[in-house]
């Protein structure tokens, strides 16, 4: 069953909770991007959360960020922090899905870091959780 009729709601009621994965991979912003390469191809994922050493979330980095970069110099010596994305849009886990699905839709990006009441990195929604939700919705 899918989202939407595994919880009786319609998705005009969902929320960022209902469609978000909270198992989310991480990377040190330290780290060079032949690591987060290497990650990223293990996991199966188009998306790592860059972190400091606190362990507080510093940026995002995708899979096109990863491939621009691996194209200059194949990625030698490049950090992480270099080509993440600082200070990502993210939602918080209250949230209507809707309202995560206009800013991936306006700002033509793939996934979004969830956080929780405070502030505190709890998951991560991407364009792979809507276009199951379509798929479910459409499956009636």
């Amino acid at each position: 069953m899918g989202f939407a009729s595994q919880r009786g709601m319609k998705p005009r009621h969902l929320k960022v909770s209902d469609l978000m994965s909270t198992a989310v991979l991480t990377i040190p912003a330290s780290h060079v991007v032949s690591e987060a390469s290497t990650d990223m191809r293990i996991a199966g994922v188009r998306h790592l959360i860059v972190v400091d050493d606190r362990q507080h979330m510093v940026g995002i980095l995708s899979n096109r960020d990863l491939f621009a970069a691996l194209s200059r110099n194949h990625g030698k010596g490049v950090r992480v922090a270099d080509v993440m994305t600082a200070r990502p849009r993210s939602v918080n886990v209250d949230d209507s899905a809707r309202k995560a699905a206009t800013i991936m839709l306006e700002h033509k990006i793939g996934s979004l870091p969830v956080t929780g009441e405070d502030g505190q990195l709890v998951g991560i929604v991407t364009e792979s959780d809507f276009l199951q939700l379509a798929v479910d919705y459409l499956a009636g």
